[in-house]
C-alpha cells in the first residue's frame, strides 16, 4: 500500500528515511552476491523484477492518500531471500517513480511499507514454519506461500494506517472507517497469488526458488 506526498513532516521523512538506509544497507551487505554470478539466475532475479514492475503497476486509488496494489514480496522472498528481494523491490519502486506512479519523497516510506515489512514477515515465517511444523510440500506452499502472503498484506495496511494517523493527516477512526475496510480485499488476493505462483515455482521450477528443497520437502514423505 502506497502513501501519497504531503502527508508527513520533513522531520517524519527523515526519521522514516534514516530507517529505510539502514535496512537497505544491511540488504546489500547480506546480500548474498555470489548466487546471482550465474547468468541464469541473474536473469531470473532481473525477470522477477520486471514482474514486480508490472505487477505494482495494477492498483486502485482509495482517495489521494493511499494505493492498493498486490505486493508479491513473499514469492521473491522466497525465491531469492530478504536481502535480494528487498533490493528487487528498489529497483522497482526506482522505476515506478521514474515512470511517474509514485513521488521521491515518498520512496523511503513507500519501501519500508511495500518491501522491508513483507519481506521481514516472510522470511520470519519461512524460519518458524521449518522450526515447528513437520517439513512437509503442502505446508510449505499453504504456510509459507498462502497464509504468510495474506498475513504481509493486513500488516502493510495496518501499518500505513497507523503512518496516516500518526500524521495527523487523519485521525485513527477516519483511517479506520475509510480504508481498513479494504483491507481483507487485498489480502486475499495476494494470497492465492502468491501461493499459486509458488505452487507453480515449486513444481517446475525448484530450483528458482532458494528456500526450496527436494530432499528437506519431498524426500521420504
Amino acid at each position: 500500500m502506497e502513501i501519497g506526498a504531503g502527508i508527513f513532516s520533513d522531520q517524519a521523512l527523515l526519521w522514516l528515511g534514516g530507517l529505510y538506509g539502514l535496512m537497505f544497507v544491511n540488504a546489500l551487505r547480506l546480500a548474498p552476491w555470489r548466487r546471482l554470478m550465474h547468468l541464469d539466475r541473474f536473469n531470473v532475479f532481473l525477470g522477477a523484477t520486471v514482474v514486480l514492475i508490472g505487477l505494482w503497476h495494477m492498483r486502485a486509488q482509495a482517495g489521494p492518500e493511499l494505493v492498493f496494489h498486490l505486493l508479491g514480496m513473499t514469492t521473491l522472498t522466497l525465491m531469492f531471500g530478504w536481502s535480494l528481494a528487498v533490493l528487487s523491490a528498489a529497483l522497482a519502486l526506482v522505476a515506478l517513480t521514474l515512470n511517474g506512479r509514485a513521488e521521491w519523497e515518498m520512496f523511503a516510506v513507500n519501501s519500508l511499507l511495500l518491501a522491508v515489512a513483507p519481506a521481514t514477515i516472510s522470511q520470519f515465517s519461512l524460519v518458524l514454519v521449518r522450526s515447528l511444523l513437520p517439513k512437509n510440500f503442502f505446508i510449505f506452499v499453504l504456510g509459507n506461500g498462502f497464509l504468510t502472503a495474506g498475513l504481509t498484506a493486513l500488516v502493510s495496511g495496518l501499518l500505513a494506517a497507523l503512518l496516516l494517523s500518526s500524521a495527523e493527516a487523519f485521525t485513527f477512526a477516519e483511517v479506520r472507517a475509510v480504508y481498513l475496510p479494504f483491507l481483507p480485499l487485498i489480502a486475499l488476493p495476494e494470497a492465492f497469488i502468491n501461493g499459486w505462483a509458488i505452487t507453480v515455482l515449486v513444481c517446475f521450477r525448484p530450483e528458482w526458488v532458494y528456500s526450496f528443497s527436494d530432499a528437506l520437502y519431498l524426500k521420504g514423505k
